[in-house]
């Protein structure tokens, strides 16, 4: 088989081949922490800066009572 011949293959090949599918990444169930952990961390997030906002207002009052 010559070089001629064998490019021609090579590129009869490529030219016929499907277009590719676009790689979707599945979504295993490990990859991602239960729903009822997801709600109880953002639970905790909100209620800690709740209660760190709450000390703050306690200082910012007692130190304006102080002056």
């Amino acid at each position: 088989m010559s070089n001629a011949s064998q490019e021609l293959n090579t590129a009869d090949a490529t030219a016929a081949a499907p277009a590719a599918e676009p790689v979707v990444k599945k979504v295993n169930e490990q990859d991602r922490a239960p729903m009822s952990v997801t709600i109880r961390i953002f639970i905790y997030l909100v209620a800690v800066h709740f209660f760190a906002g709450f000390l703050f207002l306690l200082f910012y009052l007692a130190g304006a009572n102080a002056k």
